[in-house]
């Protein structure tokens, strides 16, 4: 589904990808790991051809990236950070999505399920950061592409709502998709994902399930046996 060879990327001197390769063809859940500076976001903005790398290739569902924008409507991207203009009200920002990307009813059942009725005469400038990241999840999630790309999808939520994205994520992976996730949050990462792609100094480090790292490092649970790895490689 996500093909990648030979990506290379660096801003003046600082080298953020370094000749990296990856192939997800499976279809599940995949966790982008790394510390700070290790390149997880630009190999995220490199697929949406938010960033353009210096060399190498990116494939999405057998569609070169460099040839083609068509591959984009494959994907369905929620950002950490979600700029929305602040004067707009939360159903004009909806009903402008829906203008842009097509018919869909499925925005109805998220109000529903994360509570945003109340707020849909509501300017975004107004919202607390939870119910920002409310509504970019159902920008994100009220359409029905392949392949989700989730930045750190749990910022700012409630237990409650981090229960229902919980839902929602798993739910679409019975659908058959391929969904990246980048989090922080190790026990989030360890009870959704099924692999774990783990970057370090603009390269994969390792790529497998949460077990076989955990075996590999000698450490029960997910944060020690990254903890393992960034001290492997002396970081």
């Amino acid at each position: 589904m996500i093909e990648v060879v030979g990506l290379c990327k660096q801003f003046n001197r600082n080298v953020v990808l370094s000749d990296l390769n990856l192939h997800i063809a499976e279809q599940g859940i995949f966790a982008i790991l790394g510390p700070n500076g290790s390149g997880k976001t630009t190999l995220i903005k490199s697929i949406l051809s938010m960033v353009i790398p210096d060399k190498g290739s990116i494939r999405v569902a057998g569609m070169d990236v460099k040839k083609s924008s068509d591959y984009r409507k494959q994907i369905d991207y929620l950002p950490q950070i979600a700029n929305f203009p602040s004067n707009l009200k939360v159903k004009e920002l909806i009903r402008m999505i829906k203008d842009l990307r097509g018919k869909t009813e499925k925005d109805q059942q998220l109000i529903e399920q994360f509570g945003l009725q109340p707020y849909l005469d509501a300017k975004l400038g107004n919202l607390s950061g939870g119910t920002k990241q409310k509504v970019n999840i159902l920008l994100t999630f009220m359409f029905d592409s392949p392949i989700l790309i989730l930045d750190e999808p749990s910022t700012g939520l409630d237990p409650l709502a981090l229960i229902q994205l919980k839902e929602l994520i798993l739910q679409e992976k019975q659908k058959g998709k391929t969904i990246l996730i980048t989090s922080h949050i190790m026990s989030f990462v360890e009870e959704m994902t099924d692999e774990i792609v783990f970057l370090l100094e603009g390269n994969i480090h390792f790529k497998g399930d949460i077990q076989t790292l955990k075996k590999d490092t000698g450490q029960s649970d997910l944060e020690h046996a990254i903890a393992a790895l960034l001290e492997k490689n002396h970081v």
